[in-house]
């Protein structure tokens, strides 16, 4: 189940592609695999965007945030959704981080972030 902080997130990803020209194909999508927090189209590519949401810095760079074990999660699952709504575009892996406090809401969106043969294994 999605917490109140991580949706509130997902929803300010949302706008934030949707103002950048991105068309929303799915969000929470599951399968047995895992999940995918965000799915969109721009142009011709389908973009695969998973989602930080703290209220605080993070320790790490966003891209340390997402382990090589949660990259293939993400990336077997988006397979699995291209393959079942037949789909045969370049994809794209971004990672969106948000802070949110009582004083300042950023938003980071970094496209490109991993890519299927990044990792070993």
């Amino acid at each position: 189940m999605i917490g109140e902080l991580a949706k509130w997130g997902e929803d300010r990803a949302c706008q934030e592609l949707i103002n950048k020209g991105h068309s929303i194909l799915s969000r929470n999508f599951r399968n047995r695999a895992g999940e995918i927090d965000i799915i969109s189209k721009i142009h011709e590519l389908i973009v695969i965007t998973e989602v930080k949401t703290r209220t605080s810095r993070f320790l790490s760079s966003p891209t340390k945030t997402i382990s090589l074990r949660k990259q293939r999660t993400i990336i077997n699952v988006a397979n699995n959704y291209l393959r079942e709504k037949n789909i045969d575009l370049e994809v794209r892996f971004d990672i969106v981080t948000i802070i949110k406090n009582s004083v300042v809401c950023e938003i980071e969106h970094l496209e490109g972030a991993f890519y299927p043969n990044s990792y070993s294994g």
